[in-house]
């Protein structure tokens, strides 16, 4: 709702040229000088609201979701970093840093677990801290949660509710610690909403008078599960064989808090033999009396890993918003908003890719057009194409490789970078073929 049809047309004909050309910027996508100024007209038009345009999506997804019966809600906050000169000074600070300005991004992805399926964003909240707060979070505690930052976990939750309406009993909002806040459980369990939380703080608890990890700690294992850890940084990657645990547990209210004692579940996943080893203490609104439903949680958390791809793809690895240059914060906040909803298709691409259980069944002309992959395999393949068109995991590797990727790791992973360059490509031979 822009209103005006046209405005609406001109977003289309924006988004679909951004996605035939990601990470690329407004002028390398467009091919006439008409385009450039008309999409640079629409950019900067402040009759035209960021939030209108990411409405438009929210609602698409909640289409697409009406389709599945468990939808986890993959939760999380990242910083996006917008120092160069120009806007600097309309925006708010994002780490200890003076020189560092941008937003702060609150983003919610659908997905669903059985089908193994990314279906879409259903909330995302930009704002910008206030420079004058900068060094005030001691003075955090004095305020009401309702003005806190950390209120942006409930306003998710309110946004989501509202969109999907009777299907929320469908879904699980994911979280990480940052929302272990007992405000946030309590108003969840009011409002008969399904979460997993991860602990971030060992709560007092009623069980054995203690603290709730030194309690998990101390139950009886209830099986093995191994997780695979991924390389980050200096850490290798690894199979970690944990202990899995759960019970019913009871959180104290705490002694600066008004409020009741909250009875939850409690999920732990633990890795043997470690000190610095995995460790998941877990939150949760499901009913867990047996291994296979705690497994089911831990699984579940698992896939929280997908929102931090999703900021991986979307700020630096993909449609790459942190290199916009835009001059002002209206216009990046559109932007922003525009290549938030294409890094999801992407990310689509490339999760499918990566089930090859479900991508080698699947055709690719669900994702490319009969051109498309014909093109691509006499690229790749450098021989005649099939009658019947391949499978979506050969597109995915197809595309790495048109980009160069050679899989020397034996991962039969194609990174953010690689897939993105290998779909510009094949965009452009497409292109040029027609033509």
């Amino acid at each position: 709702s822009l209103g005006d049809s046209r405005r609406v047309k001109r977003l289309i004909t924006l988004s679909a040229t951004l996605a035939a050309h990601t990470g690329k910027s407004v002028p390398q996508a467009n091919q006439s000088a008409a385009d450039i100024e008309a999409a640079y007209r629409f950019i900067r038009n402040d009759a035209i609201s960021a939030n209108a345009i990411a409405e438009a999506g929210f609602m698409a997804t909640k289409q697409e979701a009406l389709a599945f019966n468990t939808l986890l809600a993959l939760e999380d906050t990242s910083s996006l970093n917008f120092s160069h000169k120009g806007v600097n000074d309309e925006l708010g600070h994002i780490t200890s840093y003076q020189s560092s300005r941008g937003f702060q991004a609150h983003s919610v992805l659908l997905y669903a677990p059985i089908e193994k399926q990314v279906v879409g964003l259903i909330e995302q909240t930009l704002w910008t801290r206030d420079i004058a707060t900068k060094g005030i979070s001691k003075e955090a505690t004095k305020r009401p949660y309702q003005e806190k930052e950390s209120f942006k976990w409930e306003r998710a939750s309110r946004q989501v509710a509202a969109r999907l309406g009777s299907h929320m009993p469908h879904v699980i909002s994911v979280c990480d610690r940052e929302a272990d806040l007992i405000e946030y459980l309590q108003y969840k369990l009011e409002h008969q909403q399904r979460f997993v939380v991860r602990s971030m703080i060992s709560r007092h608890i009623e069980e054995a008078d203690g603290k709730l990890h030194l309690y998990g700690r101390s139950l009886q294992s209830a099986g093995e599960r191994q997780v695979d850890v991924v390389q980050k940084g200096g850490r290798k990657a690894r199979t970690a064989i944990c202990d899995v645990r759960f019970a019913p547990v009871t959180l104290k209210m705490p002694s600066n808090k008004e409020g009741q004692s909250t009875e939850l579940y409690y999920v732990s996943c633990i890795e043997r033999g470690r000190d610095d080893g995995l460790c998941w203490h877990l939150l949760t609104s499901e009913p867990v009396t047996t291994k296979e439903q705690a497994l089911t949680t831990l699984g579940w958390y698992e896939k929280r890993w997908l929102i931090e791809d999703f900021h991986k793809s979307w700020k630096t690895g993909g449609t790459q918003v942190e290199a916009l240059r835009l001059q002002s914060k209206s216009n990046l906040e559109r932007m922003i908003t525009i290549l938030a909803f294409i890094a999801v298709r992407i990310q689509q691409l490339r999760h499918l890719g990566l089930q090859k259980e479900l991508s080698g069944k699947q055709s690719c002309e669900t994702l490319l057009g009969p051109k498309a992959w014909k093109l691509l395999w006499l690229k790749v393949e450098k021989s005649k194409p099939p009658k019947e068109a391949p499978s979506v995991h050969w597109a995915y590797l197809s595309l790495g490789k048109l980009a160069g990727w050679h899989d020397s790791k034996r991962t039969g992973i194609v990174g953010w970078e690689r897939l993105w360059e290998g779909w510009f490509m094949l965009q452009t031979i497409l292109e040029g073929y027609e033509l």
